[in-house]
């Protein structure tokens, strides 16, 4: 089993930067696909982006390609998300989350952890 925790969510203002971390806890994080997505209100949940067991492969949602930075370190059980160049509109709550399926299954339903998630607001 694997148990996630979110950090690193606050206020920024448009055209600014945040980075998010999870931590993960449990023997098996190395073999899961780590991905982010985020939920507005009102809004169904949508993928942001994931990684491999490996590191070496990343997939992004078209909302985010070329401001989003997805990575991890799996000495330390972590996963990033780099978010630059951050507008209005990607005000969300963030959460992370675990696929054991691979890296071309980014479905929620794919994902079968998740952490608390930690709200973004970025002002115009």
């Amino acid at each position: 089993q694997v148990q996630l925790v979110e950090f690193g969510g606050g206020l920024v203002q448009a055209g600014g930067s945040l980075r998010l971390s999870c931590v993960a806890s449990g023997r098996t994080f190395s073999s899961y696909v780590m991905g982010w997505f985020r939920q507005a209100p009102g809004k169904e949940r949508e993928f942001v982006g994931a990684i491999d067991w490996s590191g070496a492969y990343t997939v992004y949602g078209d909302s985010v390609k070329g401001r989003f930075t997805v990575s991890r370190d799996s000495a330390k059980n972590t996963v990033f998300l780099q978010m630059n160049s951050l507008k209005p509109e990607d005000t969300a709550v963030y959460y992370c989350a675990a696929n054991p399926y691979g890296l071309s299954n980014n479905e929620v339903h794919s994902y079968n952890y998740w952490g608390q998630g930690t709200q973004v607001t970025v002002s115009s």
